[in-house]
């Protein structure tokens, strides 16, 4: 983990949060490299659940969130962790997170502490004005059914996805960007007809493994695990979790959960008319109905198939898994971030030879403008004047392609393409850059 928090640091990826005001803890912030690699797996996400499907729409809302939808779903009575106080340091930790130099002291009974961040709308500040910043992005894809229902006219099954900001305020934010408290979610909604939940909770495991592989993570690496007991969510009738041999241990990358009917029945008016299987908090607020009506014009409320990962997790295993260090030999060391195409950051950079030869840096501006069109990720000129210490920098942050512009460029129009896995470098003629360029990307998988 440190040398890959050394890396991320060093390259560009992701910095702690206001760093020069001493940090906040729990709190990153995605440098010029993270943010396109957290943006190309968000990319892949939406690509797969939305537009290579047919049965599933997109959303993207309010962060801010009211505070009967929280009480509703839950949250306001259960969204807790234990907390503890170590008597001897004056520290406060999660029950299940204390410390080894705190176990043996003495240390308060656990409290309930609920994890939501509370502010105010509007200029008075009070109960009246009381408001939530999400600690998840479902809550508002259920208020929203009925608009998605009534705008799209889908019919069971379908789904709703959204990729967005949620908050938690854990009381021990750990391992990097494992566990914080802003962060990012992508999570699909799938509604199903009652009956058929148990099918397409099957459907959904494999078809989100099968991702995660697609992603650069091998299948050695991923375990299923069955959730039971009372790591069981009140509204779960079965989940289901893919772990990963993160580097701080196994755990959680993306759960799917068979949610039933417990949302929209939660959230819904005319419960008692519905026949709401699930145990749900009687609602006198809600002004619509959730659910859809059947071939017989009879009412149904469907069930919730919920796959949901967390996009920081998501990052940090695929650094993780793309991190390596070779031995070169002569007791030299290459560090090389072997991503997948379509997740690295930068595709390809231009390298002139000389930096100071304008001839050389505007034909090396002129082919990285030519290939910077086709909009298959960005493209960049390294104009450090030093070759070898080019590559080793676009090796370690998992660039691709490196295109070398030399004086064979300017007498006979060809340039020297370098790949990273390899190393191996060849020739091409300088029209021909193009066509190399598309052709290598045209096998990218989402």
């Amino acid at each position: 983990m440190e040398e890959i928090v050394s890396l991320c640091k060093r390259r560009g990826f992701i910095f702690q949060s206001n760093e020069i005001y001493g940090g906040l803890q729990g709190l990153y912030d995605y440098g010029p490299l993270g943010v396109e690699l957290k943006n190309n797996l968000k990319s892949a996400w939406w690509k797969s659940i939305v537009y290579n499907r047919d049965d599933v729409e997109g959303l993207d809302t309010s962060i801010l969130t009211h505070p009967d939808v929280l009480k509703y779903s839950g949250h306001e009575e259960t969204f807790t962790d234990p907390l503890v106080d170590c008597k001897s340091c004056g520290l406060r930790f999660r029950e299940d997170q204390i410390p080894d130099q705190c176990k043996g002291e003495e240390l308060t009974e656990p409290r309930d502490f609920n994890m939501m961040f509370k502010t105010n709308v509007g200029p008075v500040t009070d109960d009246s004005s009381l408001a939530y910043l999400r600690p998840e992005t479902a809550q508002q894809i259920y208020i929203n059914f009925k608009n998605v229902l009534d705008s799209t006219s889908r019919s069971l099954p379908f789904g709703i996805a959204q990729i967005g900001k949620s908050f938690r305020n854990e009381i021990t934010p750990r391992n990097f960007i494992f566990r914080v408290r802003e962060f990012e979610q992508m999570e699909l909604e799938f509604f199903v007809l009652p009956g058929d939940d148990d099918e397409w909770h099957k459907i959904w495991i494999d078809n989100r493994v099968n991702w995660w592989k697609e992603q650069g993570i091998p299948s050695d690496k991923l375990k299923l695990l069955t959730v039971t007991g009372d790591d069981l969510a009140h509204y779960s009738k079965s989940t289901v979790d893919i772990m990963y041999k993160f580097p701080h241990g196994e755990e959680e990358l993306e759960g799917i959960a068979n949610r039933t009917d417990f949302d929209l029945g939660s959230h819904t008016k005319n419960q008692n008319d519905l026949n709401i299987s699930a145990n749900v908090k009687e609602n006198k607020d809600s002004n619509t109905r959730l659910a859809i009506q059947d071939e017989n014009n009879n009412w149904i409320v469907p069930y919730v198939i919920e796959p949901s990962a967390g996009v920081d997790r998501g990052v940090l295993a695929v650094i993780n898994e793309a991190y390596t260090v070779e031995d070169l030999g002569n007791d030299k060391k290459r560090t090389v971030l072997k991503l997948k195409k379509h997740l690295a950051p930068i595709k390809a950079a231009v390298i002139p030879l000389k930096r100071n030869n304008d001839d050389l840096v505007k034909l090396t501006h002129s082919i990285k403008s030519s290939l910077q069109q086709y909009q298959i990720g960005r493209v960049v000129v390294e104009n450090t004047g030093n070759i070898g210490k080019s590559y080793r920098k676009h090796d370690e942050i998992g660039t691709p392609l490196c295109i070398t512009v030399d004086f064979d460029t300017l007498e006979n129009k060809t340039v020297t393409i370098r790949d990273r896995d390899t190393m191996e470098q060849k020739t091409i003629s300088l029209d021909e850059v193009n066509k190399y360029f598309i052709d290598y990307f045209s096998d990218v998988k989402y």
